[in-house]
């Protein structure tokens, strides 16, 4: 900084003598003189040997004006400092710190802490369907081996859900054998019938046939007989009517015989085998029935032994314990999970957490802003852990952000998994860690304080001082830490920048580009070309302009004459009434759009040099609208002016 300038000094002199003469009481000679030479600095204040008695009275208002003074003097000293302060910088020759550009190595890094962990950790749940509650269970922190006993969970009620299970799988068995043998014995009556019960039919019908057959032969012979008998007058008519009606009675014999063979091979038999093959599908699909029960009786039954298994927890690998203890959250609804003997447990509920001690890693959130610079399996990090130094590597980033609580909703962190190296002895889950990830080792690079830049309207500068002036530089930067800011380019080697430039700099302090620099705003650059399919006022065509909107006005002046308090919108009417626009038009008596000579009067004639950005001496409608924007905090305009840009570090 600038050596103490005369003014500073001399107040500070006068500040030490009032403060001497109030601490150590002098004569009043003494106490006089002091007074009237400060008053006299002071701006003219002065009081005589008779305003100060030699009472107590006296005394205390000689106090109070020593204080009053000594108020005035510190006031003008700081005021004296302010204005060399804001100053300082527009000259060249001025005093102030600077910074000499040099290259350097620069380590990158991103630091941030986490939480131990273990790579492979195995949950433990309750397996029992319902729930259950803990009998027993390992105390918490123990470390414990393969097939070790962990949890014992109730199991009477599934021991007797078991036992009657055993009484309903023992009864669908039954079925199903029963069922089964049904079956058998179906299949077996269809092979009865067609080469047992059909062949015998058959063949009694075959011998009643042939026996109809011999006895109607056998009664023709004899009718024949008795005939050669009746017409030798043996046998009398009567006998030979008899005969006859033998002869009839055999050959109706016979075609019964005949009929009933017909009958047994044409339907009877067809009649049989739908029956018999009917029953047998019916016996099939009821064993298949009593099949699906008895498996699903026996699934249940084994389910529920398994069940009963699981009452019996063990380890599956060694490892130590942890419950799986849950806090609560008022905000979430939800409520706090406790691990202990007698505790009731439901179904899928973590009860044990096994984390593999030979396998750890950190969880750390890393902030948006960095999380693109993270790549997993290649970067490396250092780790520390209660006063140890480790070392790992990054294997994983979350592609989702962390949830947050409703008062860190606007902050987005995502996990990164940081795997550690080797087995590392004595470190527990839960464990906070200090990770440090390597982003980037530059060597031999041009770096910049992050004090030295700025930032405005999305660009980075810098201030090189020179013998002449102080030049302001754009800056092309690199990778950044908590320090410095590698510069790709913008400054040499060897240059001197100045440091913390909002501090000595008016155009770094003010966070605007100087007219120089400054470049208009391209509209269609920044929001780009409306879509051809854009829906316009009823009528066709693009919106009119409004009453004062200046399109037709080769002036440039918003609003016509005489135009009321509607005129003139195009640069948008403050809050409360307040319209810019309009208080422009009324100091523009000769209507050409621009404050000029006499137009310019008063505060607004003070400050002329920081209205008229372009130094043309006059005011225009975007100039003052851009004054009054940043005297009301940017209200009744737009969010952001074109000028403004914003600032950073």
């Amino acid at each position: 900084m600038s050596a103490t300038n005369p003014e500073q000094q001399a107040a500070a002199d006068r500040a030490r003598r009032i403060v001497a003469a109030v601490q150590s009481p002098a004569t009043e000679a003494a106490d006089h003189e002091i007074m009237a030479d400060d008053g006299v600095r002071s701006g003219g204040l002065t009081f005589s040997q008779q305003d100060t008695s030699s009472g107590g009275s006296g005394r205390w208002i000689r106090v109070l004006i020593l204080l009053v003074v000594l108020v005035a003097i510190v006031g003008g000293a700081g005021y004296a400092g302010w204005r060399a302060l804001n100053h300082m910088g527009d000259d060249p020759g001025t005093s102030m710190m600077t910074h000499t550009v040099q290259r350097t190595d620069l380590l990158i890094s991103i630091t941030e802490d986490g939480n131990v962990e273990s790579a492979s950790n195995v949950d433990l749940k309750c397996q029992v369907a319902g729930g259950s509650s803990i009998l027993w269970i390992i105390e918490d922190g123990a470390t414990v081996n393969e097939d070790d006993e962990l949890v014992r969970l109730d199991s009477a009620q599934l021991e007797d859900q078991i036992n009657q299970q055993k009484i309903t799988y023992e009864k669908a068995r039954s079925a199903m054998v029963q069922a089964d043998k049904d079956y058998q014995v179906a299949k077996i009556s269809v092979d009865e019938y067609l080469e047992g019960i059909f062949v015998k039919e058959l063949q009694d019908a075959d011998a009643q046939i042939t026996i109809a057959l011999e006895n109607q032969r056998s009664a023709q012979n004899t009718l024949e007989y008795s005939q050669r008998m009746f017409r030798k007058g043996y046998i009398s008519s009567l006998d030979l009517e008899s005969q006859q009606f033998a002869v009839q009675r055999a050959q109706l014999e016979l075609d019964s015989a005949e009929t009933a063979r017909d009958v047994l091979t044409k339907y009877t038999k067809a009649k049989m085998m739908e029956d018999l093959k009917s029953n047998v599908e019916t016996a099939k699909a009821r064993m298949e029935s009593e099949k699906a029960a008895f498996a699903l009786e026996e699934t249940r039954l084994k389910r529920l032994e398994e069940q009963l298994d699981q009452c019996v927890i063990t380890a599956p690998q060694e490892g130590m314990v942890v419950y799986a203890n849950e806090m609560g959250s008022r905000f979430r609804g939800s409520q706090a999970v406790t691990i202990e003997e007698g505790a009731i447990v439901r179904e899928r509920q973590t009860i044990i957490r096994l984390p593999d001690l030979k396998k750890m890693q950190v969880k750390v959130n890393v902030h948006e802003s960095k999380v693109e610079q993270m790549q997993p399996n290649v970067m490396r990090a250092s780790i520390r852990i209660l006063e140890r130094d480790l070392q790992g590597t990054v294997t994983s980033v979350a592609s989702q952000p962390e949830s947050t609580s409703f008062f860190q909703a606007s902050v987005k962190e995502y996990a990164t998994v940081v795997r550690i190296d080797g087995e590392p002895k004595g470190l527990k889950p839960g464990m906070t860690a200090e990770v440090e990830i390597l982003v980037a080792d530059l060597k031999d690079a041009i770096a910049l304080p992050v004090a030295v830049v700025v930032e405005q309207r999305g660009a980075f500068y810098c201030w090189v001082k020179t013998q002449e002036k102080v030049e302001r530089r754009p800056l092309v930067l690199g990778h950044s830490n908590d320090q410095f800011v590698e510069v790709k380019d913008g400054v040499l080697e060897g240059e001197e920048v100045v440091l913390n430039p909002r501090a000595v700099v008016a155009d770094a302090r003010s966070g605007e580009d100087d007219a120089a620099g400054a470049e208009p705003t391209d509209a269609k650059e920044k929001f780009g070309e409306a879509p051809a399919n854009l829906d316009t006022p009823a009528g066709g065509g693009p919106p009119s302009p409004g009453p004062g909107a200046g399109g037709d006005r080769p002036s440039g002046r918003r609003g016509g004459p005489g135009a009321g308090p509607d005129g003139g919108r195009g640069g948008g009417s403050g809050r409360g009434g307040f319209n810019p626009v309009d208080i422009f038009n009324s100091r523009d008596a000769d209507g050409d759009g621009k404050l000029s000579g006499d137009e310019i009067s008063g505060p607004m004639a003070e400050g002329l040099s920081e209205i008229d950005t372009n130094g043309d001496g006059e005011i225009s409608l975007d100039e003052f609208q851009a004054r009054m924007r940043s005297s009301r905090g940017g209200r009744g305009g737009r969010g952001r002016g074109d000028s403004g840009g914003r600032g950073g570090s």
